[in-house]
């Protein structure tokens, strides 16, 4: 079975379930292809040795495919996303640092499975839409080279379009998780501003701040942002989600009045945004557009400029390290003054009141993504000016807490690709993803689209389990020294139970409380190693899991009375200098043991005869 020259999730499902490709085979031809790629794509890409490591150890927690919801899957991480191990340049060498931990994100993607490519290109410190302002080179449209890919998170986005990984994160704070996925026919998803996690990301604009994915289909970024969102109570702006369903039977759907579409003369992309509205479902309402237009002045027109110069000047880094476009944006934001600011707040409060007013006329809002696209010698030669048409569409949603999915919506009649952006209300995450998945794939026209991915069908997911089952093996059992981690989320014991008789129970070296680690061993007979099993919310699931250090993780176990359950499980090579305490059968009878021991040896020093 061949490697398709894109790769989404189904994709790489099918090559795993086919017994043809591994992990290893799979990661090895994405590095050949990456080889022969736009170098500007990635500013670090992770060696072939580290890959290796990974795969290795992701086996060892999960053998099989089906054990992990990202067992196995590429992806890159836009490099102003801390990866441990992996150097965070947010594109300027001089900040460049070593993190010794994951970001929040990355922590669940490595949770489910996921294998890290490597880092992608950026306009720096995530400052731009046009993806040219980096001194690692400009990543390219990759329909026709000669045109930007958007920015700021462009290599991420051309990563997944070329075909390089399966998904990427990106950042998305004035559009620069949308704009690029336009501008490279792949779909952007932009959750509401706390969904995702921002802890380990090097701010831009800190409060407006929001992690983004790209991904081939909208299926396959919902499915990633499910996985990877939660509370973070280590983040100052992480929320508790409260989904809000759209009320109306009928979908009425907001559109740009003829008066309000700027296109900059781009006949064409106009074109495609009226096939657009004509493909969707529902009533269309032509909405006002000016309170929306005058909240996205408010970006880099008001004070939220200052924002960015804050986020900079905390880096302590002399400003004639920065790209000159980016130092011009910064420059404004230092004049700024505290009146400034309140008089900026004061008057974005009073656009969202106009804003929600509109709001009552309609249930989502159809917007074109981006409204043209430009050469990069003419971004080059006029960096400001262009750039700032590209978020005249983008720039107002995180002010406003607003949600967006960006699709794919046919091709200019020069084959490049056009995009058209669904918003709703914040926490109305979900009620996008369908309306955009149909729209989607109502716009696969037009020249150019023998280049488009397939796209995945979104199917509307069953209601999510109220608990997720979690089996702890040692320090978390009740009674034992970590088990208050899990009470303190809400965890309630549901039974113990005992594994198979193919696990090895063995005693981590050096570990404070004492910690065991577990190893699946299909050649071993043994009598199974007793466990417990403790109910959690999906939220406190995915912040338990996020926690666990190397070199455990989450994997599934069988149980001895039919079954499996998620538990923790140990990388074997952990285990080389390990005392294996497995015919004990648990950890309560090796710490009883313990006991039994320092109680031996008490009783023998008392009842001593003395010396001498």
């Amino acid at each position: 079975m061949d490697l398709p020259p894109v790769i989404d999730l189904a994709c790489i499902r099918s090559l795993y379930a086919s017994g043809e490709w591994t992990p290893a085979t799979l990661i090895g031809s994405l590095r050949a292809r990456t080889d022969a790629a736009d170098p500007a794509i990635y500013i670090h890409r992770a060696t072939e040795d580290k890959l290796n490591a990974e795969i290795a150890a992701l086996v060892a927690r999960a053998p099989t495919p089906n054990s992990l919801p990202l067992w196995g899957i590429p992806c890159a991480i836009k490099d102003n996303i801390d990866v441990a191990g992996m150097p965070t340049t947010a594109a300027c060498p001089e900040f460049s640092h070593l993190p010794q931990a994951d970001a929040s994100v990355v922590a669940r993607l490595r949770a489910a499975g996921a294998i890290i490519m490597g880092k992608t290109n950026l306009d720096q410190f995530a400052t731009g839409l046009n993806g040219t302002r980096s001194p690692y080179g400009a990543p390219r449209s990759v329909f026709n080279p000669d045109y930007i890919s958007g920015g700021s998170s462009s290599g991420s986005a051309v990563a997944v379009a070329a075909g390089l990984v399966c998904f990427a994160l990106g950042t998305d704070t004035a559009g620069s998780g949308r704009v690029p996925a336009a501008l490279n026919n792949i779909v952007g998803i932009k959750p509401t501003p706390g969904l995702l996690s921002t802890s380990g990301i090097v701010p831009a604009c800190r409060s407006l701040d929001c992690a983004s994915i790209f991904a081939l289909s909208v299926a396959d970024g919902v499915e990633i942002r499910r996985l990877i969102e939660g509370f973070d109570p280590a983040d100052p702006w992480s929320f508790k989600a409260t989904p809000s369903p759209i009320q109306a039977t009928d979908l009425r759907v907001g559109v740009l009045a003829p008066a309000d579409r700027e296109f900059f003369g781009d006949t064409e992309s106009a074109r495609l945004y009226d096939a657009a509205i004509a493909n969707m479902d529902g009533t269309v309402v032509e909405i006002d557009f000016a309170p929306f237009r005058a909240t996205a002045a408010l970006l880099y027109e008001g004070p939220w400029v200052a924002e960015r110069q804050a986020a900079f000047e905390s880096l302590d880094l002399p400003m004639d390290c920065v790209d000159p476009a980016v130092a011009q944006i910064f420059a404004h934001g230092s004049n700024v003054s505290a009146t400034d600011l309140f008089r900026g707040i004061y008057a974005l409060a009073k656009l969202k009141r106009r804003t929600e007013r509109e709001w009552t006329r309609f249930d989502v809002m159809l917007l074109p993504t981006a409204p043209t696209t430009y050469r990069v010698e003419d971004m080059l030669a006029r960096p400001i000016e262009l750039n700032s048409r590209l978020g005249i569409y983008t720039n107002f949603f995180n002010l406003l807490g607003l949600c967006g999915i960006a699709v794919p919506s046919g091709f200019r009649a020069d084959g490049l690709p056009f995009g058209v952006t669904l918003a709703a209300q914040s926490f109305q995450d979900d009620v996008l993803a369908p309306l955009a998945d149909r729209l989607h794939r109502m716009g696969q026209s037009g020249a150019g689209v023998e280049r488009t991915a397939r796209v995945r069908v979104y199917e509307q997911p069953s209601a999510s389990p109220a608990t997720l089952d979690l089996a702890v093996v040692g320090a978390h059992l009740s009674g034992m020294p970590l088990n208050h981690e899990l009470t303190s989320v809400g965890a309630v014991l549901k039974t113990k139970a005992k594994t198979t008789g193919d696990y090895r129970l063995y005693v981590l070296p050096d570990t404070s409380p004492p910690k065991p680690g577990l190893i699946h061993d299909p050649a071993f007979e043994g009598t199974g190693i007793e466990i417990e099993i403790w109910s959690l919310g999906p939220e406190a699931f995915g912040r338990f899991v996020e926690r666990i250090p190397a070199p455990l993780g989450i994997g599934k176990v069988s149980l001895a009375g039919g079954g499996q359950v998620s538990c923790f499980l140990c990388e074997a090579n952990a285990l080389r200098t390990a005392e294996e305490i497995t015919p004990l059968g648990g950890w309560r009878a090796y710490m009883a043991s313990l006991a039994e021991k320092g109680a031996g040896m008490s009783h023998a020093s008392v009842s001593r005869p003395p010396e001498g």
